[in-house]
C-alpha cells in the first residue's frame, strides 16, 4: 500500500465536488486509523479553482503561511497536512492542493518546485502513473477498493478496481494491472489520445 513519492493525481482542475473527494481518495483502505497512513497521502497533489483555494483559506485561520503557500490546520495523520498553493505559472496564476509531510522541513517547497517543473512541460502529455492515478481519483467508491483476504498475500492491501471483462461482465483487478486497452476505456475521452510521456 505504501506510495510516498510527489505524483499528480488528477489531470484538469478539480471542481470543489471532485476535490473534497481526492481529499481522502484511499477512505477504503484497510485498517484505516490504525496505522500510520502517511506514506499513502504524503506527495499527491492537484489543481483547483481558485474560488476554491480562497474557499479553503477561510474555513479556519491557517496553521502557516508562507509567501505562495499556506497550510491547513488540520492534519490528515500525525504530520501530513494539506498545503494550498497559489503560483504563477509560465505567466499565469493557478491553484493547487497538496499533501505535504511537515515532518519533512524542506516538504512543501520541494512540492511547490515539483508542481511547477510538471506543469511548466511544454506539451500536454501525461505519464503512465499519472493516467493510473487519475483513473483511481476519478473512479467512483463503489466501484474501486483494496486488495483482501481473498488475494495472495503479496496483493493485500494493493488498489483494486472493478473492469469489464471480455465476456460482457465485470472482474476486479490490480490498479497496476490494468491493459492499455483498461487504460484507454477508463480515461475520459479528452485524455485518451494524449501522448505518454516517460517519468524522469
Amino acid at each position: 500500500m505504501p506510495l510516498s513519492s510527489i505524483r499528480k493525481i488528477y489531470q484538469g482542475t478539480a471542481d470543489r465536488r471532485q476535490m473534497f473527494r481526492m481529499f481522502d481518495r484511499h477512505a477504503q483502505r484497510p485498517s484505516r486509523w490504525e496505522i500510520d497512513d502517511s506514506a499513502l497521502f504524503a506527495g499527491e497533489w492537484f489543481e483547483v479553482a481558485k474560488p476554491d483555494h480562497d474557499y479553503m483559506f477561510d474555513i479556519l485561520p491557517p496553521l502557516w503561511m508562507r509567501g505562495e503557500m499556506f497550510a491547513m490546520r488540520e492534519f490528515l495523520t500525525d504530520s501530513v497536512t494539506s498545503i494550498f498553493y497559489r503560483l504563477s505559472i509560465d505567466g499565469t496564476v493557478r491553484y493547487f492542493h497538496a499533501y505535504c509531510d511537515l515532518a519533512q522541513t524542506r516538504s512543501p517547497a520541494e512540492m511547490r518546485d515539483a508542481i511547477v517543473e510538471r506543469e511548466s512541460w511544454p506539451m500536454k502529455v501525461m505519464t503512465y502513473e499519472e493516467r493510473l492515478e487519475h483513473i483511481w481519483s476519478a473512479t467512483h467508491d463503489d466501484y474501486r477498493g483494496f486488495a483482501g483476504e481473498r488475494w495472495l498475500p503479496e496483493h493485500r492491501g494493493k488498489r483494486t478496481l472493478l473492469v469489464y471483462g471480455r465476456g460482457g461482465g465485470t472482474i476486479l483487478k490490480l490498479l497496476e494491472n490494468l491493459t492499455d486497452d483498461e487504460i484507454q476505456a477508463k480515461l475520459p475521452v479528452h485524455l485518451r489520445h494524449l501522448p505518454e510521456q516517460h517519468a524522469a
